[in-house]
């Protein structure tokens, strides 16, 4: 798991969204359990794992048929290792930069039996993981507002609001079949050598002494038991946060107007000693295209194409219509007269001696 590429993971969890939104965006509804939460992970894993092209609705039935322990459980299982089997035979001959590839070439020198079933253990764990998580988030964001409007506003990144759901809503309740291997005390309860011990994370998670208030906000704090601690903690930890980070965001993208189509009370769960499993997640949306699955998700590209490129254009000419007489002008209205100025006359000549005086000193 530590050569993981995380970076190309995202990707292709992004390219695996596209893919399984795509074949219920164009309806308006759909369940989140059924039809997303529970393909997605198997959908990643097996490109994980290094065989893409096993992933199909049966395989996911098969996965589901097995963790259900029903009458064809069996054969659900010899269906999946036929094909952990014929990718570890593909390895052997053609050696790749995958996870398959990474066990065949260990150290430890595993034969196939051994490979083959440890990519079953490693499918299932991880599928059923992230199945559960990603349903949990995803129930959370429909059923409570306050917890949506924070994400929606920024007060909540969706890291930690998966974080919020590993303390609140562990994938698995409860881990069993471990042997202790020698006398010890734990919590001042004395184990020996031998006894089978239950590990359970959800009560963990809501020890007082660790968790005061069980409905504080965690606000990201990664110290829950949901995956485990110290040299035993799960190894593919991060390739499960990241398909529920990218899952939950990816989804919000191309369907922002999700709502949950039943009312809270009416959801469903399986439960066993080991995990709650949703059973389904009905929900209703407007209707959206498809998308190209290289392309990251968005609602974006749902409105009209906007130009963005500038260019000049010419006005576009009115139609040419039948030619209409043109109407004639209305007959001129005579000018008014204006009178003209009146005539400026030079003054009379003085007649005395003291009017012409006047006159001189006056220029004139």
């Amino acid at each position: 798991m530590a050569a993981t590429d995380f970076r190309g993971l995202r990707r292709h969890v992004n390219r695996s969204v596209q893919r399984v939104v795509n074949r219920f965006c164009e309806e308006g509804e759909a369940d989140l359990v059924g039809q997303y939460a529970e393909h997605l992970p198997m959908a990643v894993m097996c490109q994980v794992l290094g065989m893409p092209d096993e992933y199909n609705d049966r395989i996911v039935q098969a996965a589901r048929d097995m963790l259900r322990g029903t009458e064809t459980a069996i054969a659900s299982n010899a269906y999946i290792m036929d094909a952990l089997q014929r990718l570890t035979a593909r390895r052997r001959v053609e050696p790749m930069d995958d996870f398959a590839g990474h066990l065949i070439a260990h150290p430890a020198g595993l034969t196939d039996e051994e490979v083959s079933q440890h990519l079953r253990v490693v499918l299932i764990a991880a599928y059923e993981a992230t199945a559960n998580l990603l349903a949990n988030v995803l129930r959370q964001v429909l059923i409570d507002p306050r917890f949506r409007s924070q994400l929606n506003g920024g007060q909540m990144t969706v890291p930690q609001a998966v974080e919020q759901l590993l303390w609140d809503e562990p994938p698995f309740s409860t881990i069993f079949a471990y042997y202790a291997k020698q006398d010890t005390e734990l919590g001042g309860r004395r184990i020996r050598k031998g006894d089978a011990l239950l590990f359970a994370p959800a009560p963990a998670n809501v020890d007082p002494r660790v968790r005061p208030d069980p409905t504080a906000d965690m606000q990201g704090n990664r110290s829950h038991l949901a995956f485990g601690g110290g040299p035993h903690e799960c190894p593919g930890q991060d390739i499960g946060r990241t398909i529920a980070e990218v899952g939950v965001d990816a989804l919000l993208m191309r369907l922002p107007d999700v709502e949950l189509s039943v009312d809270e009370e009416e959801l469903a769960f399986t439960e066993s000693i080991a995990s709650r499993h949703l059973v389904s997640l009905p929900v209703h949306f407007t209707p959206r295209p498809q998308q190209d699955v290289r392309k990251r998700p968005t609602h974006e590209n749902d409105a009209p194409a906007q130009q963005r490129d500038w260019h000049i254009e010419a006005a576009p000419r009115p139609a040419v219509t039948a030619a209409e007489p043109e109407p004639r002008p209305a007959p001129a209205e005579p000018p008014v007269p204006v009178p003209p100025p009146p005539a400026v006359t030079e003054p009379t000549p003085p007649r005395n001696a003291w009017q012409r005086f006047l006159r001189w000193w006056r220029g004139y």
